[in-house]
């Protein structure tokens, strides 16, 4: 018999458990994956699902961000990047290529790919990305019911092919090695899940460039291919 896990009314979302252990290796680049399960209602998630809203969705990371930090990091928008700064454009953590964005019937993702920075080693640059990849599962997951009148949305952000400026290298990268996965991966870990429980709100912004505002879904015999947008 079949047991369906209930979702309580207070509880919309599910940080799972990471599919990938944050093991940092002295060498090579390393790697990043939270991965949270809401449940949403049906009327909110019908009015939602748009490919706009997916440019709104990258905006929400980087605004969460912004406050998170109480202002001391923010993104610095451009026509072919976005910069990750702190405190001020003199200090650019991080850089990345205009975001890329995917559609398909069922979810969609938006991927920044890494392009250099004070975090970035120089083995690095111009390699990696961040993404964030949005789910959607009508019938729901085996084990998972979301409750009457919701459906199930998995978000996952990941990190892939991270090269840690912090983590250096030759004598000095056992203790980087220690000292990057204790502090800057334990923060960006601990970042990316509040984000995820945050989404609860279903707080999107505008996004400040409107790539895809307004864009009509693609009949059902193209949607199956991913169309790819540049911009945020």
């Amino acid at each position: 018999m079949r047991i369906a896990m209930q979702w309580r009314t207070r509880e919309h979302v599910r940080i799972l458990r990471e599919p990938e252990r944050d093991v940092v290796p002295e060498t090579g680049a390393v790697s990043s994956v939270q991965v949270a399960d809401a449940a949403v209602p049906r009327e909110a998630l019908e009015r939602l699902w748009k490919p706009q809203y997916l440019e709104r969705l990258a905006r929400s990371y980087w605004r969460f961000l912004t406050r998170i930090s109480l202002g001391l990091v923010r993104v610095v928008y451009a026509p072919d990047s976005r910069t990750v700064v702190l405190a001020s454009r003199r200090l650019p953590l991080l850089r990345f290529h205009a975001p890329e964005y995917e559609v398909d019937p069922d979810g969609g993702a938006v991927t920044w790919r890494i392009e250099r920075g004070l975090l970035v080693a120089r083995e690095g640059r111009d390699r990696g990305f961040l993404r964030i990849d949005v789910r959607r599962f009508a019938d729901g997951r085996p084990g998972l019911d979301p409750g009457p009148g919701a459906e199930l949305v998995r978000v996952r952000v990941e990190v892939r092919s991270f090269y840690p400026w912090i983590r250096g290298r030759g004598r000095f990268a056992r203790f980087g090695t220690w000292l990057y996965s204790h502090t800057q991966l334990r923060i960006h870990s601990l970042v990316c899940r509040l984000f995820l429980r945050s989404l609860v709100r279903l707080d999107l912004p505008p996004s400040r460039v409107g790539a895809l505002r307004g864009e009509i879904p693609a009949p059902a015999e193209e949607i199956g291919l991913a169309a790819r947008r540049r911009g945020e």
